[in-house]
């Protein structure tokens, strides 16, 4: 089962899967047994519900390779556009997402929108502002400029200070 956030335009912005959280909260993507800590701060994103995390909340921080996992279900090879990387998720069992539309929370940063083809092949990537209002349409408006393009099989999210993973997007019923 997937998480989605969002169905608008065509595309759906998804959470990592929970069969997939399962397997990440015994190990990860790196082979490693997640590491659990306590966030006293606060306000990364957790890929699992697509929230901020709340100051003082236990987080497991794991390695997550989303195009490796895209591959797998899909039959591609996305050979070296396959990365590993750094991924906060709560420890145990959470409810996904919540509410509707692309989160007003992650429009206050920047956004990296990276594209891929079918084959995973990265087809090209887009730098979104960060609204200071929170709107999503900076953000969605290029998700749809983007899935303009029929090659875009999906497209990553990902936070520009640090690179990581934040989430998901496919065309609605991919």
């Amino acid at each position: 089962m997937t998480s989605l956030t969002q169905v608008s335009a065509g595309f759906e912005v998804r959470a990592i899967a929970h069969g997939v959280l399962a397997e990440l909260r015994v190990t990860d993507d790196a082979g490693k047994a997640p590491v659990l800590l306590t966030d006293i701060d606060g306000g990364a994103p957790l890929r699992c519900c697509l929230r901020r995390i709340r100051p003082g909340e236990q987080v497991a921080l794991v390695s997550y390779a989303p195009l490796r996992r895209w591959a797998r279900e899909t039959g591609s090879e996305p050979g070296p556009y396959d990365e590993v990387g750094p991924v906060f998720i709560h420890p145990g069992e959470c409810g996904g997402p919540d509410g509707s539309g692309y989160l007003g929370s992650f429009a206050t940063s920047a956004r990296v929108l990276r594209a891929y083809n079918a084959d995973g092949r990265i087809l090209g990537g887009r730098l979104v502002d960060p609204d200071p209002d929170g709107s999503p349409v900076p953000v969605e408006s290029a998700l749809a400029e983007m899935f303009a393009d029929p090659a875009v099989a999906l497209v990553h999210g990902r936070a520009l200070e640090f690179g990581c993973f934040t989430f998901e997007v496919r065309r609605a019923g991919n």
